[in-house]
């Protein structure tokens, strides 16, 4: 109720005492009465005054030179959707401030395809190259898990952010000391969400978050409890040390730069690769969970599917193969 009626009311009546020549006390009621209408007045006005002004302007992000890099190393071979593969990934990586892809060739020497892809992708870059041993490569016909695929490239990744060079194209020099960043592991052929980057953007030591569609689960990832990671959800040999996928984690640059003997084992067993990097870096009691602590899905192990090349080999047969010269 309108506390300005009683007041109003006795106006009313002084205004008839008046009139009717009756004497009264008119002038407290009439004063306060004229200063509650004033006080009103003002708020109106007040209100008035703050739907006329703008809105307030967002919180700016910070600028991509004031944010840590991201170092995203990516071994990867020839095969036919080598080239698809690495134009989805560059396109996604675009998308990303502040990154450095450090992409990393299974071969002898740059090959012109990755060369010709990673001028084209408007990245800043470090084209790399190492040969996997003979004694490593898997023959044609084995299973993935009998030798791990990409373990020189990954390693050779970290001897130039280690400053111990070897680059063939792109940014030659390594980071100075003191740079801040995190280095991430990216397979050319998993499926990345945006925003998987900036979740690991401010790693403190190592982040960690689930992978979608691995170990013949829908996902594995960490389970996190209070905030700190207790377990991990995960179906092959859940006792490894870090029972993780190499696309769930990412690790601090200056972390990896105070260890530099961390390396991966190319003799670990089936299972055990990350872990024999990770056993060197932290605790798995220290691991950062992220991604609204590890129950959202930002990163897929996808796979594309072997090209059936049947007819193209008929043609060969007959001398009508396609033009080698167009790049695939």
């Amino acid at each position: 109720m309108d506390r300005t009626l009683p007041l109003m009311q006795r106006f009313r009546d002084s205004a008839t005492a008046l009139s009717s020549g009756q004497p009264c006390d008119c002038l407290p009621p009439l004063r306060a009465a004229a200063e509650q209408l004033r006080q009103k007045d003002l708020r109106i006005s007040q209100l008035q005054a703050e739907l006329r002004r703008p809105p307030p302007a967002p919180a700016q992000p910070p600028e991509p030179e004031a944010l840590p890099t991201i170092y995203v190393v990516t071994p990867t071979y020839a095969r036919l959707v080598q080239k698809a593969e690495l134009v989805r990934l560059s396109q996604t990586l675009s998308l990303v401030p502040r990154l450095h892809w450090l992409l990393v060739e299974d071969a002898e020497s740059p090959t012109p395809l990755v060369s010709g892809l990673l001028a084209a992708s408007g990245l800043l870059f470090t084209h790399l190259v190492v040969l996997t041993p003979k004694a490593q490569r898997l023959r044609e016909g084995e299973p993935g898990w009998v030798h791990p695929r990409g373990v020189e490239q990954r390693n050779k990744a970290l001897d130039w952010l280690r400053g111990r060079g070897g680059a063939v194209g792109g940014e030659k020099d390594p980071p100075p000391p003191g740079t801040q960043g995190v280095v991430y592991f990216a397979d050319d052929d998993n499926t990345y969400s945006r925003e998987l980057f900036e979740e690991m953007r401010w790693t403190r030591g190592v982040s960690v978050w689930p992978v979608g569609l691995v170990g013949g689960l829908r996902f594995e990832g960490p389970q996190v409890q209070d905030g700190r990671v207790v377990g991990f959800h995960t179906a092959w040999e859940p006792n490894r040390p870090f029972p993780v996928d190499m696309a769930g984690f990412a690790v601090a640059l200056p972390l990896l730069l105070a260890k530099p003997n961390a390396q991966f084992d190319s003799t670990a067993p089936r299972g055990h690769l990350e872990s024999s990097l990770l056993s060197h870096l932290v605790d798995p009691k220290d691991l950062e969970p992220r991604a609204a602590n590890c129950t959202r899905v930002l990163v897929w192990h996808t796979r594309t599917e072997k090209p059936k090349m049947k007819q193209e080999e008929q043609l060969q047969r007959q001398g009508r193969g396609s033009d080698p010269a167009i790049e695939v």
